[in-house]
């Protein structure tokens, strides 16, 4: 039963019972539209309260009904029935109130919530608009303004923002049902959609959205919609429905559902089932760089103690006041010194050294002295071979890669690094140590750059082919960022340092295969100590502002450096070529099992490596595209096709739907 109906001193209450979240079903839309319907014909009921248990109000709409046909009921008939309900109705708000629970709960006389709620309009994180009269009832209760920012940003608001915007009515500290219960029968009706919209100006959010908006159409579509709550409900309430119906069939929408299911699905890692993770009570850090600094901050702000370890006490202590800095206050919970006995009560341990493979096994080869048993060992490296860190020490079943991506304390990604030798419940600490940090967890294997850096130096590797082959760095740039990316490859080089590159060049200069196609053009800026931001030129000139802009020495040296004629590039050409090389490296991923599915290469592009979210990831687009197109991109540019691809292709299945673990397309 996903609705049960109550009667206490003449109110009728309605429960909803549709665990975990409430989501909103057809069969909950259908139980709760019969349960008003009954309770407003009842005489004996002089008001109603809806309430979804303690922990949630509805957390929103069922994502995977909205793959298919839309059925009846249809939300809209449900908020109608609730503001045209009679009798009052009131809204106790327990916990999650998102998305279609947030348009229940707007269509209500009075919201009432416990100070742990959380409410939002969050349909644009799923390229949608709300669909239920949330654009036009939002408007008129905060504003026009208020009302773009929280929409367009898909916001969630805790329980007192939310009443300090006149959003909820008042907070119940204790007992929210009873409180509801007794309020009830005398709340007067007061119909949102009645209500004129607050002035407000609006110009700075719809400028800040629009700016955030990356290539996803709701965004756009919720501005002109909230714009219409100014005139007749039922005109704006007719605009919401048109727009939202038309998005959810939208490329974008399937993209963005495609992600919320994948990146739950990339925390499920077969073999893993009845697997419980190590306890990690304590945690250290080695190394209190940037990237130690960062991860340390991370750890501390989950709530974990922190013992961070620096070469000498005055390296330490400038690694605390970095970590102190991050946090924006001293860390308390964290210790930091050169003495390594410290690392003894450590159940965790993650090494965040200079990136050199000597450097990190004498590490690991000194934690078998210090490490107490059952510690889990992890290492940040970011290219290196697991295999030979884990080698250095006696335990290397309890050796992880932890990759975090820079700065860590904020980016969303964590690489989780596996050897076939790895015990399963040092990975399961993994994932749950990715839950407790909020961070998005993918599973790799052990190979160089595992996932997201191998595929990435494919992709870098090939934009400079194209400079080669008669591109600039800013046209590039410019396709890029035009198909959606955060930001072009060169400019994401220029943050980074391009002596950081240069380094893992030359670590590879001994490996490296004689035929390989290799371009200077990176190393002659080195030598000539451009090294990006940090010296204000690299692919580009910086000035003191931080502003970046093309360089013509920089160019005069792509020129000199060619050795045919520049061929043209239009922006289409130059996005599809490298959107080609990078689902080409993942399918040789998937091949070699590298990585578990080709929804893990999506999600670790989409919150590691700026690859817009409205696109889906690099494989999902691929399928957007067409394997066929994509083997044509490949051999414009000389790249041999994965096997994998061209088996695909042939048999007109999809590399998006590629998985490792026997349910293979």
């Amino acid at each position: 039963m996903s609705v049960t109906i109550t009667r206490e001193r003449g109110v009728g209450v309605i429960t909803l019972a549709n665990p975990p979240v409430n989501a909103l079903n057809t069969p909950l839309r259908a139980a709760l539209l019969a349960a008003v319907r009954e309770l407003e014909a009842d005489a004996g009921v002089r008001a109603l309260v809806i309430w979804g248990g303690a922990g949630c109000f509805v957390a929103g709409a069922d994502i995977g009904e909205m793959s298919r046909p839309p059925e009846a009921p249809f939300l809209p008939e449900l908020t109608a029935a609730l503001e045209g309900c009679a009798k009052p109705v009131v809204a106790a708000l327990g916990g999650a109130t998102l998305g279609g629970g947030c348009e229940l709960a707007l269509a209500c006389d009075l919201r009432l919530a416990s100070p742990g709620a959380l409410i939002g309009l969050t349909e644009t994180r799923l390229g949608l608009i709300p669909g239920a009269g949330g654009t036009q009832r939002l408007t008129r209760l905060v504003g026009e303004a208020k009302a773009i920012e929280m929409i367009c940003a898909g916001q969630v608001l805790t329980a007192a923002e939310a009443q300090a915007i006149g959003l909820i009515d008042d907070l119940i500290a204790t007992d929210l049902l009873a409180a509801a219960i007794a309020r009830a029968p005398n709340t007067p009706k007061r119909r949102v959609s009645a209500l004129t919209p607050p002035p407000s100006v609006s110009g700075p959010a719809i400028v800040a959205a629009l700016k955030r908006a990356r290539g996803v159409p709701a965004i756009a579509e919720a501005i002109r919609v909230i714009g219409a709550a100014h005139g007749p409900f039922a005109h704006g309430l007719a605009l919401e429905r048109e727009a939202f119906l038309r998005l959810r069939a939208s490329p974008e929408a399937a993209a963005l559902r495609h992600l919320f299911f994948d990146e739950r699905e990339a925390a499920k890692v077969p073999g893993l089932a009845g697997i419980k993770s190590r306890a990690v009570t304590r945690a250290a850090v080695i190394g209190a760089g940037t990237m130690g600094a960062g991860i340390a901050a991370a750890l501390l702000a989950a709530g974990l103690p922190v013992t961070l370890i620096e070469r000498d006490e005055a390296a330490a202590q400038a690694g605390a006041a970095r970590v102190s800095a991050l946090l924006r206050a001293p860390g308390a919970a964290l210790a930091a010194t050169a003495d390594w006995s410290g690392l003894a009560q450590a159940d965790l341990i993650i090494e965040a050294a200079f990136e050199d493979l000597a450097v990190k096994r004498d590490i690991f080869h000194r934690l078998d002295t210090v490490a107490k048993p059952g510690a889990v060992l992890a290492t940040n490296t970011s290219y290196l071979d697991l295999a030979a860190i884990a080698g250095a020490t006696s335990r290397p079943a309890d050796v992880l890669g932890l990759h975090f991506f820079a700065p860590a304390h904020i980016m969303k990604l964590l690489e989780l690094v596996r050897l076939p030798i790895t015990a399963p419940d040092v990975l399961a600490t993994g994932l749950a140590l990715a839950k407790r940090l909020g961070k998005q967890p993918v599973v790799a294997g052990n190979a160089e750059g595992f996932i997201g850096n191998r595929v990435y130096a494919a992709y870098r590797r090939h934009a400079e082919y194209l400079l080669a082959d008669g591109a600039l760095p800013a046209q590039v740039d410019e396709a890029l960022e035009s198909y959606g990316f955060a930001m072009g490859v060169f400019a994401v080089s220029d943050i980074s340092g391009l002596d950081i590159a240069h380094a893992l060049r030359r670590q590879r200069d001994a490996t490296r295969d004689p035929a390989e196609r290799y371009v200077t053009i990176p190393d002659q800026l080195v030598a000539l100590g451009r090294l990006g931001r940090k010296t204000s030129a690299g692919w580009y000139r910086y000035t003191p502002d931080g502003q970046r802009h093309p360089d013509p020495e920089v160019a005069d040296l792509i020129a000199k450096s060619r050795s045919g004629p520049a061929q043209g590039f239009t922006a289409q050409a130059i996005w599809r070529r490298l959107l080609a090389i990078m689902a080409n490296e993942g399918a040789r991923l998937l091949a070699e099992g590298i990585a578990l599915r080709a929804s893990d290469l999506d999600v670790a592009f989409v919150n590691g490596y700026g690859f817009p979210r409205a696109k889906g990831g690099p494989m999902w687009a691929a399928d957007a595209l067409g394997l066929p197109a994509l083997l044509a991109e490949l051999q414009a540019a000389h790249e041999p096709p994965a096997p994998l691809l061209i088996t695909l292709a042939n048999n007109k299945k999809r590399l998006s739907a590629w998985r490792q673990d026997g349910d293979t397309p």
